[in-house]
């Protein structure tokens, strides 16, 4: 049996360990522990893992800028895929989402990862066409 629950900075480990086990995953310096610790303690209560009695197979990461939510680092590990985790995720960091009033959300796939990308046209999710994202990085952390 899956539960779902809030993610802590107690899964961080974890959570990471089941990122580097996922293809299409890109893991950056604002992966660190500091960067996740800061990023939870923003967005109380609204990125969450799935845990087995094996330990966590899944997780996603969603905060927001008071406007709009963002996903990031949805995954499932490939057994337990097909059972409704990655959904059951969604949907609750679309329900913390929408108590706060906020009903866009937002998510960035690599153009590599036609899995994901096939996960969320599937799921009504629609890919943007009118817009271009464009980052800047400090020079000296091209990992940021």
């Amino acid at each position: 049996m899956t539960h779902i629950r809030v993610m802590t900075l107690d899964d961080y480990d974890a959570v990471l360990a089941l990122m580097r086990q996922t293809p299409g995953i890109s893991i950056r310096d604002a992966d660190s522990s500091e960067a996740t610790a800061r990023y939870l303690q923003r967005n109380p209560g609204m990125s969450f893992v799935a845990e087995t009695e094996a330990g966590l197979c899944g997780c996603v990461m969603c905060g927001h800028d008071g406007r709009r939510g963002y996903l990031q680092h949805l995954l499932v590990l490939p057994a337990f895929r097909r059972r409704g985790i990655a959904d059951a995720l969604v949907q609750r960091c679309l329900a913390a989402l929408e108590a706060l009033g906020i009903g866009k959300c937002h998510l960035d796939v690599l153009k590599d990862n036609d899995a994901a990308a096939r996960y969320w046209l599937n799921r009504g999710w629609q890919l943007r066409q009118d817009i271009d994202r464009y980052s800047f990085t400090r020079p000296g952390n091209e990992n940021a």
